[in-house]
This record gives C-alpha cells, sequence and structure tokens, in this order.
C-alpha cells in the first residue's frame, strides 16, 4: 500500500497579501500557542522581544495618565535606597535555582545587586500588568518583559555569578576557554541557543526507541511499526499511536522504564505507531488530506494485522489534530465503526484565546511565515526549537547559558531534551494549513475545515474519547485541552496531568512526583477542576485500565509480527525516524 497523491498545493512563493477585512482583528484574536510556533518558526522569534506598536501604545498609555507609573518610580526609588544602606528585605524565591549559591546572600554586593534586581523587575512587570491596555497588547509587552527580566538576571554576568568563578578558580581558567568554545559552537548553526544535550549523549535505537518491533508498512509518507507481544495473550484491538508532524515518534519509546509503549506492549496492549518521514524541500505540496490518508491507511493496516475489528488511535499534539480531522471524516463516511475509542494527548482542537501565544500572532505575520515556507519549501523543525526554547527562557536558555558558559561544563544527558533537539521539518502545505486553521479556529465550527472531501464535525465523533492536558503545560493550555474534548460527541474522559507539555505524556508509574486528575468532562475547565479529586500517581495505569474496557477480549499473541500483504520492511525504531 502508498500514499495517495497529496491534493492541492501550496501558494507560490511570491509577495505575500494581507487581509483589510473589517473582522481581521477577530480572526487574529482566535490564534494559539501551536499556530504561534508555526510562524515564529518561520520568521524569527526575536520578533515577539519587540512588540514596538504595543510598546508604542504602553508609551502614550503612560503619558495620558502618568500617576501610576509615578507612584511606582516613586517606591522603586525608596527601595533602592534600603538597598543601598543594607535594610532592604528582598530575597528570591526559595524555588529561584538561579540564586542557589550562598555568595548571593553573604557578599554584600551580590546581595545588593541581587536586590535591585528584583526590585527594578518587579516595578517593570506590575508597570505592564496594571496599565489600561487591551488584552492583546498586554499579553506581547508582558511576554517581552518577562524575556528581557530573564536576560538582565545578574546570574547570567560572566563577571557576576559565583558559579562562574568558582568553576574558573578549580579549572585554573580552562572553564572559560571551555565557555567560549561553547558559546561559539552554538552560535554556529540553528537553533542559535545553549545547547540542552549533546548530540551523541543518546544514539537512537541503542539507547532510545529500543522496544521490540518492527516496521511492516512503510509508504512515502509514514513507517508503520507494530511492537513484539510480551504477554502471552494480547487484547483484541490494538493501540496505534500518531505522534505530532513536528517531532519524532519516540517520545512515546524513550529509555526503558520511561517508555509509554515498552509499558503497554508489557501490559498486553498490542501497540502500532506511526513514524513520519521527515520531508524535505520535494515534498513541500505534502498537506492536510497527505497526512490524513496516511493516518488512515496506518489505521487500517493495523486492523488488518490483527485482524480486529477495530482499532483505538492515540494522537499527540499535531499529530492530534490530524487523527480528529481523519475520525471526523470516517464518521461523515459512516465508517466510525473501524475505531472503537480515541485518545488525545497535549491537543488543542478549540483555538480560542489561548493566553500569550493567542496574543502573539496577526494576519500579517502570519502571512510573512506562509512566505518563508513557500519559499523554502518546508518550516525547518530547528527553528522550532529555538521558538521552544524562548518560550521558557529561565529554563531553556538562560540556565543553560551559566552551566555551559559560564561553568564551562557539558550539558547533563537527558532524553526528552535530545529528543526535542531531534528535529523534524513540517511541509510547506501542511504549515499553511495549520496557520490558517489556527487562525479560523475552524475546527470549532460544524464544516469549518474539511479533510478529504468531508467537513469535519467534531460533535459527530461519538465513540468514548481519553483526553490528556497538562496542568503546566506552556504550549498546549489544559483549558483549551479541556474545550476541546467538549467539541466531541461521545463521553469524553478529561485527565489532568501534574506537569507540563512533555512531562504530562512521559509520565511513568515510577514517578514519585506525578499526580492527576479525571473525570468526564462537564461544566467548564476551573469548576471541572474545583470538583474532581486529586489521585497520586501516573495516568498510565488509568489509561491502561479504560483501553482495556475498549480493546475486546483477550486473545493469543500472534507468533510473528505483520501478516499477509504487510511483510516486515526492517526491525524497529525503521529508517524514517534516522533521517536528518
Amino acid at each position: 500500500m502508498s500514499a495517495p497523491e497529496p491534493t492541492g498545493t501550496p501558494e507560490t512563493p511570491g509577495t505575500p497579501e494581507f487581509a483589510d477585512s473589517p473582522d481581521a482583528t477577530a480572526i487574529a484574536d482566535q490564534a494559539v500557542a501551536l499556530d504561534m510556533l508555526l510562524v515564529d518558526g518561520a520568521l524569527w522569534p526575536a520578533i515577539r522581544m519587540l512588540p514596538a506598536n504595543a510598546a508604542v501604545r504602553l508609551v502614550l498609555e503612560i503619558a495620558r495618565h502618568p500617576g501610576g507609573a509615578l507612584r511606582r518610580a516613586g517606591e522603586l526609588a525608596e527601595e533602592l535606597g534600603r538597598i543601598a544602606v543594607g535594610n532592604s528585605e528582598l530575597a528570591p524565591g526559595p524555588k529561584d535555582r538561579r540564586f542557589a549559591d550562598e555568595a548571593w546572600r553573604s557578599n554584600p554586593v551580590l546581595r545588593r545587586l541581587l536586590q535591585a534586581y528584583l526590585a527594578t523587575s518587579t516595578v517593570g512587570t506590575e508597570l505592564v500588568a496594571e496599565t489600561d491596555l487591551d488584552w492583546r497588547d498586554r499579553e506581547r509587552l508582558g511576554f517581552a518583559m518577562d524575556n528581557l527580566v530573564a536576560a538582565l538576571s545578574p546570574s547570567n554576568n560572566p563577571l557576576l555569578n559565583p558559579l562562574g568563578w568558582r568553576a574558573a578558580a578549580q579549572s585554573r581558567g580552562s572553564s572559560a576557554l571551555t565557555g567560549v568554545r561553547n558559546l561559539v559552537a552554538d552560535l554556529a548553526s540553528a537553533p542559535r541557543v545553549p545547547t540542552m544535550v549533546a548530540s551523541d549523549a543518546f544514539e537512537v535505537g541503542k539507547d532510545l526507541a529500543v522496544t521490540e518491533g518492527a516496521v511492516v508498512l512503510r509508504t512515502e509518507v509514514f513507517e508503520l511499526i507494530q511492537y513484539t507481544p510480551r504477554t502471552a495473550q494480547v487484547r483484541s484491538r490494538p493501540l496505534v499511536i500518531v505522534p505530532p508532524v513536528i517531532n519524532k515518534y519516540y517520545i512515546a519509546d524513550l529509555r526503558p522504564g520511561r517508555s509509554l509503549i515498552e509499558y503497554l506492549v508489557a501490559q498486553g496492549q498490542q501497540v502500532f505507531v506511526v513514524s513520519w518521514r521527515n520531508p524535505d524541500a520535494s515534498h513541500r505540496s505534502w498537506n492536510l488530506d497527505t497526512y490524513g490518508q496516511a493516518i488512515l491507511d496506518a489505521l487500517d493496516a493495523a486492523r488488518r494485522i490483527t485482524e480486529a475489528d477495530a482499532v483505538i488511535p492515540l494522537g499527540f499534539c499535531s499529530g492530534g489534530i490530524l487523527l480528529s480531522m481523519a475520525l471526523a471524516a470516517l464518521t461523515h463516511r459512516g465508517e466510525a465503526d473501524r475505531f472503537a475509542g480515541f485518545a488525545l494527548g497535549v491537543c488543542v482542537l478549540d483555538q480560542s484565546r489561548a493566553g500569550t501565544a493567542s496574543a502573539l500572532i496577526d494576519e500579517r505575520t502570519a502571512a510573512l511565515a506562509k512566505f518563508a515556507s513557500s519559499v523554502r519549501g518546508y518550516l525547518d523543525g530547528r527553528a522550532l526549537a529555538e521558538v521552544f526554547a524562548w518560550l521558557r527562557p529561565d529554563d531553556l536558555v538562560w540556565n543553560y547559558w551559566v552551566n555551559n558558559y559560564l561553568q564551562g561544563r557539558q550539558p547533563p544527558a537527558f532524553d526528552i531534551l535530545y529528543w526535542n533537539a531531534d528535529t523534524t521539518r513540517m511541509a510547506t502545505g501542511l504549515h499553511h494549513a495549520f496557520v490558517d486553521m489556527g487562525l479560523a479556529n475552524a475546527m470549532v465550527a460544524p464544516g469549518g475545515i474539511t479533510m478529504l472531501g468531508a467537513p469535519v464535525d467534531l460533535s459527530e465523533v461519538k465513540t468514548d474519547g481519553y483526553v490528556l492536558a497538562g496542568v503546566a503545560d506552556h504550549i498546549s493550555p489544559w483549558q483549551s485541552c479541556f474545550r476541546s474534548a467538549r467539541l466531541f460527541g461521545g463521553d469524553v474522559t478529561f485527565v489532568l496531568s501534574s506537569s507540563g507539555h512533555i512531562a504530562s505524556i512521559v509520565n511513568p508509574p515510577t514517578n514519585p512526583k506525578a499526580s492527576y486528575r479525571a473525570a468526564r468532562t462537564s461544566g467548564d475547565a476551573e469548576a471541572w477542576q474545583a470538583d474532581t479529586t486529586l489521585t497520586k500517581g501516573s495516568w498510565w495505569p488509568d489509561f491502561l485500565a479504560w483501553l482495556g474496557e475498549r480493546s475486546g477480549p483477550d486473545k493469543p499473541a500472534p507468533e510473528a509480527l505483520g501478516a499477509p500483504g504487510y511483510s516486515v520492511v526492517t526491525a524497529a525504531p525503521g529508517s524514517y525516524v534516522l533521517e536528518r
């Protein structure tokens, strides 16, 4: 079997046209995190640090109503006076790792510099928050202010940070030379942010993605991996995992003990996973229909190989968006009996006002981003990695700035960060479709978008659902995931993990800090959260139990992988996941 020819073509390179319609602002209000990533990834993330128009409106607002700014300036002057004479009690929060070294408290110069930084940054942040601007300007300026505050931290200064001094003294200056070499190496190629994990820290197929299995179908667009059963009896209906199209599939198969696939297979669940091909310029026309048909082909292959009457698909992030559209298309065709339930992880379908992210994009920047990817033929995954980093600068930029450059150390080997750096490109056709879909919030209205010629109406999808979100997710806000879950017409269980975007997925039962809430969707997000019980532990066993109720009776495990027409192509992890 092979993927169908893609339908439609992306717009050809040329001068982008900008909408001047009366409701352009209203449309732009619908943008969300994924949309912002795809726009910034095609352009230059630093444009978010320079919200020029919003800054002008801030200055004008302060000029019209100077009272608040004058009051804040007076408070800052008083606090700086107390700092100068040593009477200030300002101190960083107990969880602020930037200033954990005792020298920030014991050294009088460092203590005063730290307190002056805390006082000034607090005033700047509160001034933006209190100014009478619309929500979009306030979010844009707040984002820029947060990045500025993070950048100006005295802990980032090589002349001030005691960790840098100590490393230089202990290494007799060699740490400083190593730090300079690290900096030059990082600036030489994208993404131009500090390295979060060494490129040779892991090897896919050796350290990561090592669960035993084989590729049983290869098309131009994807490889389908079937995993070897670990139990004598297996559940009849298989789980088919659809990963994000902007990342490699092995987020579900990290190191042993941290692999969702390994866990499920060990419990008797039959598991397949889609491994997307890494597109290049020759694949620029791949679009929604290309990936939608690929998903349907993968579901059909898993069903035929296992001789099951139906499958249960699980889609993560952008893969979940495509999966939801494909399921709506199947339902519209009258083929909803081909899936016995569905699951989504950290996936936003209702893309209305998702906090900061929805404020950081407008139609003009979206059009420029589409133009940029048209010229290249794809959206470069390394640019996306840079955008991800600047969304959490303290954790993902300045933390490694201190470690790699000031201390001259190598970053620790962390499997999630290695996966995050192992980037994937996005074809121009799909990039354009995602940007347009996000701006229009097209998944909310029945028939607002089509897939494979069928109108997408999620309310027609009436099979049971299981929707996961992370309470600390900065990419897919959990409230947006909750609203998305309510778009479906069936009985949907919503699960709120205690972690963020990726850690909510990689959440093995051995994680002592894990907790979650799980209940059927009802009311609004905050009311649901208040009415549900917090359960200690990972959501993985809960998901396994949910699958068990819908996976049919157990049967003897197959003696070999594949089936007639689906011969083993190569051993897992396959070849597409290794493409750079």
